[in-house]
């Protein structure tokens, strides 16, 4: 069967709308349009047309690996893979926060900031979900299914609904309009969170992984690319919107922000029984919204250990076809990133940090699916491309150069502490920051120098062997 518009397009904001996100834009304000719009301008737009060229021209298994490889080769091709799959690490936590804050509201909302109570409980769906992922993709799959419309589907709408309904009934704005309040402050500090915009974005090059499976691509992708990028828009626009109106800014968590607006409305609506049925949907639906991402970039980097980039052992899989060690390897990376709740000042900061160290990953792979689609117009130019980015290629030099420098600033301003959050020390948040981005790139790099390491042991026995050899007289 083959994907049309609507059912592609429902892949990418299946991948990439959620509430969990809202927060971290609507701690701006009125300021936040504006800085959506550069966003969307600098970001949005361009990962879009890239990866509806990109996906058109290499419909292959494995999206921006396969394009990244054709570009430059295996070894950035894996570089890229496996950002996706260490920005997991760090991404799960926060996943994992959002679902226990929202299961506090089922028990009792003070619990959505006790770090023990969030730690133990992010540990045990983490772990649970993850010994549900050995038994292998279609277990996986169904489960995700069920999360893409409770985790993300129904509190999507119901911020949008409930948060109308609380204004339309003459509830003050927490946000009061004034042309003045567009205006955002410049502020390095008060720009940290721009960063984190590119969260609310990630997914978008997903209708490209699934061109293969498209009823005529060139017109199909681009057009379900169009579609999800104006749903995105709104909903994260309107959604963040509403949420400041509702929750004043000096209580939006942003761990469990949206659950905050959730009761607040419920609870003015003279319905605040339904805030607990209402967590235990959200909390169950993000567990099941996990599971398919918890196997997916593992299957990812053993495609690659399958062809020598990574060692065989970690991608030796079960009868399941589940690559068990890199699931366990993941697990147990992910257990160290969620105890960075109990060590620092705030859950807010915690989840902020996570989320900052997940961003700094996935830009390093966008950057470079940004720099494949300049590269592969010069060594590829008769490919043929159903869908090419307008204007030649100064066209293409201008999207990607574009991307590449909101890239830039991005990761510039990932490194910034934010001025509304408590962060401790400048130099340790930096500090703790570069270290972890660090950590999480290096193992392809690592995996390299090894192999170029064998490969000269290797030359050295084979010239010995060949010493050895008599010479006929």
């Amino acid at each position: 069967m083959k994907l049309g518009v609507l059912a592609l397009a429902m892949i990418n904001i299946a991948a990439i709308v959620s509430v969990r996100n809202l927060p971290v834009m609507a701690e701006y304000g009125w300021s936040m349009l504006a800085l959506f719009a550069l966003s969307i301008v600098v970001f949005l737009v361009p990962i879009a047309m890239v990866a509806a060229e990109l996906g058109t021209g290499w419909p292959r298994d494995g999206g921006v690996y396969a394009w990244v490889k054709e570009a430059f080769g295996e070894r950035a091709g894996f570089l890229a893979v496996w950002c996706d799959y260490a920005e997991n690490v760090a991404w799960f936590p926060t996943v994992l926060s959002f679902m226990a804050a929202s299961l506090a509201y089922a028990l009792d909302p003070s619990l959505a900031t006790d770090k023990v109570f969030l730690v133990v409980v992010m540990l045990a769906f983490f772990w649970a979900t993850t010994i549900v992922s050995l038994r292998g993709v279609g277990t996986s799959s169904w489960i995700g299914s069920v999360g893409t419309i409770a985790g993300s589907i129904v509190p999507a709408i119901g911020v949008v609904v409930l948060a109308a309904a609380y204004l339309a009934q003459g509830n003050a704005s927490q946000i009061p309009f004034s042309a003045g309040a567009l205006v955002p402050d410049v502020e390095l500090n008060n720009l940290a969170f721009l960063g984190g915009i590119i969260l609310l974005f990630t997914g978008m090059e997903m209708a490209g992984f699934h061109a293969r499976e498209t009823r005529d691509p060139g017109r199909t992708v681009p057009r379900a690319i169009a579609l999800c990028v104006g749903v995105v828009v709104v909903f994260s626009v309107v959604g963040s919107l509403f949420l400041a109106m509702v929750v004043p800014a000096s209580e939006i968590s942003l761990v469990s922000g949206t659950m905050e607006l959730f009761s607040r409305v419920l609870d003015r609506l003279g319905i605040g029984w339904a805030v607990a049925p209402l967590a235990l949907v959200v909390a169950f639906g993000g567990i099941a919204h996990l599971a398919p991402w918890i196997l997916g970039p593992a299957n990812g980097v053993a495609a690659v250990a399958a062809q020598g980039s990574v060692p065989a052992r970690l991608g030796r899989r079960n009868a399941r076809g589940v690559p068990v060690a890199l699931l366990l390897i993941q697990g147990a990376a992910g257990t160290v990133f969620t105890l960075l709740f109990l060590l620092v000042p705030s859950v807010s900061t915690s989840y902020w940090m996570l989320s900052a160290v997940t961003a700094q990953i996935v830009i390093v792979m966008y950057a470079l699916m940004f720099a494949a689609v300049v590269r592969l117009r010069h060594t590829r130019p008769d490919v043929p491309r159903p869908y090419r980015i307008p204007g030649g290629l100064p066209g293409v030099y201008a999207v990607g150069g574009i991307g590449l420098l909101g890239c830039l600033v991005a990761f510039v301003l990932g490194f910034v502490p934010p001025g509304q959050l408590a962060t401790g020390s400048t130099v340790t948040y930096v500090t703790l920051l570069a270290v972890a981005v660090a950590v999480l790139s290096a193992p392809p790099f690592v995996f390299a120098a090894l192999a170029r390491r064998r490969a000269r042991h290797q030359g050295s026995d084979d010239d010995a062997d060949d010493a050895d050899v008599p010479v006929p007289a």
